[in-house]
């Protein structure tokens, strides 16, 4: 039976990994919706690839420009959250592959969970500003949740038969990005261009930048917590600059497990797509003769504090993660804009967390409501910094 998929963030890189699998498997999957921001002229090209039934432009301005710009063929498009509702309403689809960027993932999360589809989640931040109420709600809804990230896919696939044994540790593996071997000072002239050449992924900007700063390992301990029930103590962060170990896991009786894999997305996004199953993957083999070496190393905390930082605001909970993820988007932004530099983006997080007046998250509002407060407060700081 082909399986329905609706595709949140199609012109992203995880998007477009996710149509070359399902291009490569057209008796397993069929896209029966693809969702964009504005980057209208690669989802015209993927429309007339795919024919889904359902097209959504989040943007307004894009979505007019696109009516305006002829039909697309049977594929009826749509604008906004409330075209994202409507389309899945009529769709029904099996899975909903979240591949937005940021908070803005959170809400259509929520949103696709009430029509009882398993949840593949690329969106780091659903689970990092609200775990506990994600949590609920899938218990609620009895919704599937399959982890995207390299990291995490590792860990579920490390985890497969040993649901009743204890998890000592879970292990991430992380690049370290283009500067793990960089001083402080040298981190403080880095530039966005710099910091954007990834020395092994091929991701979106922000993702990119996170990377660099290691905000990203930090946003995977928050997503790991969640989807394991581990505490921070038992996530550890490992450096392994080949990125070919994605992740491992500990058990009670000292034993590893490690999955490990050329670094491509299409691997984790197949293993999602068609869990329990194991589909044959094209071109992607892995050469041990080739590899001259798997080396790890401890993250270097002091000059890479968003590691830190992430670890603090797990520990301290309620809407603390909230506020630390809408700080870092503002502040990777004004980085990719040169409106602050590279080491200002933790000084950032920093200062919104230490003035941030935390509440319990018992709804999707309370959720919005810190991440609105945090974002004004990073503006301010940003501002300020760029009139020093």
């Amino acid at each position: 039976m082909l399986k329905k998929i609706f595709l949140l963030g199609s012109t992203g890189s995880i998007g477009r990994s996710t149509l070359e699998v399902v291009q490569a498997c057209p008796d397993k999957f069929r896209i029966c919706a693809l969702v964009t921001n504005k980057n209208t002229e690669l989802f015209s090209e993927q429309i007339k690839m795919f024919s889904p039934e359902y097209g959504i432009i989040y943007n307004e301005d894009a979505y007019k420009d696109f009516k305006k710009s002829g039909p697309a063929g049977k594929t009826i498009v749509l604008y906004g959250p409330a075209g994202l509702t409507a389309a899945l309403e009529k769709c029904r689809p099996d899975i909903f592959l979240n591949a937005f960027v940021g908070f803005a993932g959170l809400e259509p999360t929520i949103e696709a969970m009430q029509y009882g589809c398993a949840i593949a989640l690329a969106n780091k931040e659903t689970l990092v500003v609200a775990g506990q109420l994600i949590k609920t709600l899938l218990q609620r809804q009895q919704v599937h949740l399959l982890p995207i990230d390299s990291e995490h896919s590792a860990i579920w696939q490390c985890l497969r038969g040993e649901e009743n044994n204890e998890i000592k540790r879970i292990i991430l593996t992380a690049s370290g990005g283009p500067f793990r071997k960089a001083d402080h000072r040298q981190l403080k002239a880095v530039t966005p261009e710099q910091a954007l050449n990834h020395p092994n992924w091929k991701m979106g900007a922000k993702i990119t930048i996170d990377s660099a700063t290691l905000m990203n390992k930090g946003l995977e301990v928050i997503e790991a917590h969640w989807l394991y029930d581990v505490p921070a103590e038992k996530i550890e962060v490992v450096i392994h600059p080949q990125s070919i170990i994605h992740s491992m896991v500990e058990f009670a009786d000292q034993s590893i497990k490690a999955q490990l894999g050329l670094p491509d997305m299409k691997i984790p996004i197949q293993y999602a797509l068609s869990y329990p199953a194991r589909l044959p993957l094209q071109h992607l083999h892995l050469d041990f003769n080739s590899l001259a070496s798997l080396t790890f190393e401890p993250p270097d905390f002091e000059n890479f504090p968003c590691l830190s930082l992430a670890y603090q605001a797990l520990k301290a909970g309620k809407t603390y993660p909230a506020a630390m993820n809408a700080a870092n988007e503002i502040a990777v932004a004004a980085f990719l804009r040169n409106q602050i530099g590279f080491t200002d983006i933790p000084h950032i997080i920093e200062t919104v967390l230490a003035a941030h007046q935390p509440c319990d998250i018992r709804s999707l509002q309370d959720c919005i409501a810190a991440d609105q407060r945090a974002r004004e407060d990073a503006r301010q700081i940003t501002a300020r910094k760029q009139n020093t």
